[in-house]
């Protein structure tokens, strides 16, 4: 019986704490990735994009143009998407500012997303955040959107994907599942309330 207990010991190495916790950690981000509604923004002092996001700092941070008398509507809204929707899509590594988006080249998501936020600011929207996460669980590569909180719920603004503005709870089961998230300057990262729940 020692030999037994002697040869299942020889493969296995000790992993420190801190990996295992990761790995579990990590497994649960998975496992609890449903959607969007499914996720609590947690104000972080940096994430993994910031030195990307330095092109578009600026307009992150101007401050809303507010005019009570003329809140920003979903129509307007869904027409500035669909404006931004129109553009032909092809991947750019650097973030595109608003300007370099609206002069008529291709855009991708990020630059789409960008130009909708500096849209929605410059008409006085309030609660708007610049999303990147992945657009479903299987997806390959990340995406970016805008959330957009209001009086009648919360909409996801997607311009690469989307005609028109979506409620979160009208979305999929696997969904815009976000891992960072902009807005002014702030800065946060997503948890999953499964992850909170267990904590």
């Amino acid at each position: 019986m020692e030999n037994i207990v002697n040869m299942f010991s020889i493969g296995f190495r000790p992993v420190s704490f801190r990996k295992t916790f990761l790995v579990i950690l990590a497994t649960l981000e998975l496992l609890s990735a449903s959607s969007f509604a499914d996720s609590f923004l947690l104000a972080v002092s940096s994430t993994p994009y910031d030195a990307q996001m330095t092109r578009i700092r600026p307009v992150l941070q101007r401050s809303s143009q507010s005019d009570s008398n003329h809140p920003v509507s979903l129509s307007l809204v869904n027409h500035w998407m669909e404006d931004l929707r129109g553009i032909p899509y092809a991947f750019s590594k650097q973030w595109k500012t608003p300007a370099e988006v609206d002069s008529g080249g291709p855009a991708d998501c990020k630059g789409k997303a960008v130009a909708l936020y500096e849209r929605m600011q410059a008409h006085g929207a309030n609660r708007v955040r610049l999303v990147i996460g992945k657009r479903t669980p299987v997806s390959r590569v990340t995406h970016a959107w805008l959330t957009w909180e209001t009086s009648g719920g919360t909409y996801v603004l997607d311009p690469t994907i989307n005609w028109a503005a979506l409620r979160t709870e009208r979305l999929g089961e696997a969904a815009y599942i976000p891992f960072y998230a902009y807005a002014g300057t702030q800065r946060f990262r997503a948890v999953h309330t499964l992850l909170l729940a267990t904590n």
